[in-house]
Parts: C-alpha cells; sequence; structure tokens
C-alpha cells in the first residue's frame, strides 16, 4: 500500500499505463479490506481532492457488496431493466479466442488468459462488445470473465456488466475505437468499433462476432486428504472471499481453508485463480485445506466452536457470525451508487 498515490490514480486511473494500485485481486481475496486501505488513505494527510476519486472506487465495491447483500441471487437477473435486444445466451467465439480483431481487445484477453488481470476499463470494452454489438446476454460472459480473474468478485463482476449492458442503467456503455486508441495509446483504425456514438445503435452485429458458443469451464480443486479436525477448539472458516492473514492473529486456534465443491461447480473458476488462493492461504497460520461441503466439516468439529466472516456465499455457515471491514457503517440497497455514496461519503468526512 505504500506505492498508493491518489493523486495520480485519479487523474491516470483509465489509462493502460495508469498509476493503479493493483490491490483488487487483495481486496476480493478479503487479504485486505477496503476500510484498512482507506485508512491508510487518511494517514496521507492529503486534501480532499486529490484522494476523492480512489476512496470513491473503493466505495463502488462496498456498494456492489451491498447490493448483493440486500438483492441476494437476483443480481444474476436483470436487475433493473430488462437488456435488449438480445440475440444469444453464449458468449462470442472471437472473444474467447482473443481473435476480434481490435488488436488491444485481444492483447488483454491473452493477458487475462495468461495473469489473470485484466484493466477496468478494458473490462468494460469487452463488456460492451459482447453485451451491445454482439447482443449477448450479459450474464454468460461474465461468468466467463470472472473465471478468469484473479480479483473475481461475483457482485462488482456480475453488476458491472449489467451496468454496461443497460440491466442495471438506463443506458448502455459504449466505445468506439477513438476511445480504445486513446486509453490505451494503439492507432488502430478500420475496425468494427470505428464509428461515430451515433451510430451503435443501429450497427448490425460484425460478423467477427456471429459466431458464439456457450461457457464451458470446470474448476479443479486440489486432491487433499481430509484434514483430521479437533472437536473442542475454536476454529476459523477461511474460503475464497477471506483469506486474511490477521483474522485472529495469534489466537489459539484451528484455522481452515473451506473448498467447497458445490460452490465452485457453481460459480467456476479457471486453475490460475485455485493456485493463486492456494499462494495466499500459505499466509495463514497453519490453515489446513478441506475440500469438501460444510455439512462434512461441521460432522468433524462443534458448530459451537465454528467462527465465519459474512458474506453471501456462505449464508449456509453455521456457528459465529462476524463482520467484515467495512469502511463505514451504511448498509442496504441503494437503487444507484449515488444515492448510496452521498450517505457514504458524508459518513467518511471526505
Amino acid at each position: 500500500m505504500k506505492e498508493i498515490d491518489p493523486e495520480r490514480y485519479a487523474r491516470t486511473r483509465n489509462y493502460v499505463d495508469g498509476a493503479l494500485t493493483y490491490l483488487s485481486p487483495y481486496i476480493s481475496r478479503g487479504v485486505v479490506s477496503t476500510k484498512i486501505i482507506f485508512q491508510h488513505i487518511q494517514s496521507l494527510n492529503l486534501s480532499e481532492e486529490k484522494i476523492i476519486k480512489l476512496v470513491q472506487e473503493l466505495a463502488w465495491r462496498d456498494y456492489w457488496q451491498n447490493v448483493w447483500l440486500g438483492k441476494g441471487d437476483t443480481i444474476f437477473k436483470d436487475l433493473k431493466y430488462t437488456q435488449s435486444p438480445i440475440d444469444n445466451y453464449q458468449i462470442p467465439l472471437s472473444v474467447l479466442q482473443a481473435n476480434t480483431g481490435i488488436i488491444e481487445v485481444d492483447k488483454a484477453i491473452k493477458q487475462l488468459y495468461t495473469t489473470g488481470y485484466m484493466h477496468n476499463h478494458m473490462r468494460m470494452y469487452v463488456a460492451s462488445i459482447c453485451c451491445n454489438i454482439a447482443h449477448c446476454h450479459w450474464l454468460e460472459p461474465a461468468r466467463w470473465m470472472y473465471s478468469n480473474l484473479l480479483d473475481g468478485d461475483l457482485a462488482s463482476n456480475h453488476l458491472s456488466w449489467q451496468w454496461v449492458a443497460g440491466a442495471f442503467s438506463n443506458k448502455k456503455y459504449y466505445a468506439n475505437q477513438k476511445n480504445i486508441n486513446t486509453y490505451f495509446k494503439s492507432e488502430q483504425n478500420n475496425t468494427f468499433l470505428d464509428i461515430g456514438y451515433d451510430q451503435f445503435e443501429s450497427v448490425s452485429i460484425p460478423g467477427q462476432l456471429e459466431t458464439t458458443q456457450p461457457f464451458n469451464e470446470n474448476t479443479n480443486l486440489p486432491d487433499s486428504k481430509q484434514p483430521k479436525l479437533e472437536k473442542d477448539i475454536i476454529t476459523l472458516i477461511y474460503n475464497y472471499y477471506n483469506l486474511d492473514p490477521h483474522w485472529h492473529e495469534g489466537a489459539d486456534v484451528q484455522r481452515v481453508l473451506l473448498l467447497e465443491p458445490s460452490f465452485f461447480n457453481k460459480y467456476p473458476i479457471d486453475n490460475k485463480c485455485i493456485d493463486f488462493v492456494l499462494k495466499l492461504a500459505g499466509n495463514l497460520d497453519n490453515a489446513v485445506v478441506y475440500v469438501g461441503e460444510f455439512s462434512e466439516l461441521e460432522k468433524q468439529t462443534n458448530k459451537n466452536n465454528i467462527v465465519y466472516k459474512e458474506h453471501p456465499t456462505n449464508s449456509h455457515y453455521k456457528g459465529k457470525e462476524e463482520s467484515r471491514d467495512w469502511m463505514g457503517s451504511t448498509k442496504g440497497y441503494y437503487p444507484s451508487f449515488f444515492a448510496f455514496w452521498k450517505k457514504y461519503r458524508k459518513e467518511l468526512g471526505v
């Protein structure tokens, strides 16, 4: 966090070489919280003007989580508006193969496959191509992107796709080739995006995007013998969304990273994401990996000794639920970010 530069971030965040924080995978995996980052930003003693954009982006994360908590599984459906038009419920093959013909987009998809990273501005470009140019329903391509992102978060990913597709906003997001050239410092032209913004609503689906196929991903969980668990000791349950190395640090507890096959069957991820989680688990004091369902784990320990952090994906856990670290205490569903931000900003004092 020492390298965070809020002022440069605000000026350059939309550019391919902008002064980004690169903390997103660690926030999504629960290694560090938005609250901890906010406190660090405050410690820099910068003016409100210099920090406000970065704080607002952190607030977006808390907002998406509040929408998820408030709306539950309805975030996997068109939440506010019906996406239209829709020609298919699949993904353009050229997107999957990084062969759209748009150089920077194809380069970014290849990078996603290799590293699990994609610039946030580029994510919007890809979503717009899939939903608003190829007329794919947003859900399948959103699942595809989530599965490849080290910072994959079902709320921020899926709701952002809805926002681009016009299912969570009253208008769609479009970006033309000139926009891509500006922010990704390229000089390409004569692509299917090399048009004016007034032409997007009437443009036909380009030939490069006509062939589609369904999302297909299986999670390869690690092979491991079920560890022997103690019944009469406090058991901290970690999972894909909680890998906080400082949680009850130094306490005499039993630490278990729970990887439930049912969860990853429902929300599959690529091998590199599992590898990333297992690497982060190495920072957890004497944690053991348990590949199995919570109901199986519960039989091997005492539910009165189980402790876990709140999250929509573990509502079936039993035991003592502890709150996550939020920047502020404002909770609940707000139909727009700016309604949430107005209250959150006042509470945060920025």
